[in-house]
């Protein structure tokens, strides 16, 4: 009988094994640490090359990387303490080790030690924080541990960079001002850095709407922040602050708004780069721009009632208005826009829940905070439609 040749020995070898041993990583380990002691010929080195092939794109083993590449990888096991300040020379990472940590909820595991032991702040070619609010602008903050909270709030504090349009909006969502993460933005106000006329973008439009109409807004208008400022233009991927009211349907902050600036109930001028002015009547008329899309109805007889029009030419089209605009949509809101079939207008009830709950729970928040004038607007109504129902 003809011997087989080593070669074509070890390729059929290597069919037979290959699919095992990439998919089966410790056994790869094991079969390799066996051949190197029991086998130095062709075959087996054609082997391990065959094995290499095959496994080249898998993860490296998290017991080969070094402490700082462990906690900030999020399929390894990290343990406090275990970082070696001598390992962040030789992170390989393409940013620095706070950004990295920083912008990965998965990873705020490590923050504390990696500001304890690891370059500054002032190291990253960026704000940390930005990159976490551009990638997520109301993270889970709840479910971060203390000590990574006062992490965050360190790094907020330390470094001026922070102190920008989306990271503003960040520290003061829902879930920051759930644990107390909102008072960042009152120490940067009580320590100088948000200045007015210094800034990249205005407080007032990068404030959450929910703490507009709170007492935080009102010492920004008192340190000398304006509304009209609100208007110019800013560096962030966030919306601004009315456009954020009116996608909520958040009354109380809309009125804010067109207390102090009426005309933007007609016309909203452009804030980021690229983008053309936009007319409020018509942005709410769009299939999933309102954030309850049950209030829809509502936002148009808001908006009505605090003077948009209807025939107001739309700045990407000056050939149609918002009237031609919803007709050629089909907007069911055709009718509310209409000079012949529009209602009284009056203060819309509060906005719906999301559809997907399948509840029609009211926003308790909004009736407390509607202003005076739209309360007694809508107890008129109200009593109007009780009497007409009593005559019928």
């Amino acid at each position: 009988m003809r011997r087989v040749p080593p070669l074509v020995r070890a390729l059929a070898f290597a069919a037979c094994v290959g699919p095992m041993l990439a998919a089966c990583s410790p056994l790869s380990l094991g079969l390799t640490a066996a051949g190197v002691a029991t086998d130095s010929s062709m075959t087996w080195a054609i082997v391990k090359h065959v094995h290499a092939k095959l496994t080249e794109d898998d993860p490296t083993p998290c017991i080969l990387l070094n402490s700082v590449q462990r906690a900030l990888n999020a399929r390894c096991d990290y343990h406090p303490g275990s970082i070696r300040a001598a390992d962040f020379a030789s992170s390989g990472l393409q940013e620095c080790p706070l950004a990295a940590a920083t912008r990965d909820p998965r990873l705020w595991r490590a923050l504390p030690e990696l500001i304890e032991k690891g370059p500054g702040v002032d190291k990253c070619n960026g704000s940390p924080l930005l990159a976490l609010a551009e990638s997520d602008p109301c993270p889970d903050f709840a479910a971060a541990s203390p000590a990574v909270r006062q992490s965050l709030a360190t790094l907020a504090e330390s470094d001026p960079r922070a102190v920008r349009h989306d990271v503003f909006r960040m520290f003061s969502c829902s879930n920051a001002r759930a644990v107390g993460l909102d008072h960042v933005l009152v120490t940067w106000l009580d320590h100088g850095e948000l200045e007015p006329g210094k800034l990249s973008f205005s407080p007032l439009s990068a404030l959450d709407p929910d703490m507009l109409v709170g007492r935080f807004g009102h010492e920004l208008e008192v340190a000398g922040h304006t509304p009209e400022a609100a208007l110019d233009g800013y560096e962030g991927t966030l919306p601004s602050g009315y456009e954020t009211a009116l996608r909520r349907s958040d009354w109380a902050a809309l009125e804010w708004w067109l207390y102090r600036l009426p005309q933007l109930a007609n016309f909203a001028p452009p804030q980021r780069g690229g983008q053309l002015g936009w007319v409020p009547l018509q942005r709410v008329l769009l299939t999933g721009y309102l954030e309850f899309p049950g209030a829809q109805a509502d936002t148009v007889r808001f908006l009505l009632a605090h003077g948009a029009d209807p025939q107001r030419k739309l700045p990407f089209d000056q050939g149609k208005d918002v009237v031609a605009f919803a007709a050629q949509m089909k907007s069911p809101m055709l009718a509310l826009l209409q000079p012949r079939t529009a209602p009284a207008l009056v203060a819309p009830a509060p906005a719906l829940a999301r559809a997907d709950t399948g509840s029609l729970v009211k926003t308790a928040r909004h009736d407390r905070n509607e202003a005076p004038p739209l309360r007694a607007a809508r107890a008129g109504t109200e009593a109007s439609v009780d009497s007409g129902t009593a005559t019928r």
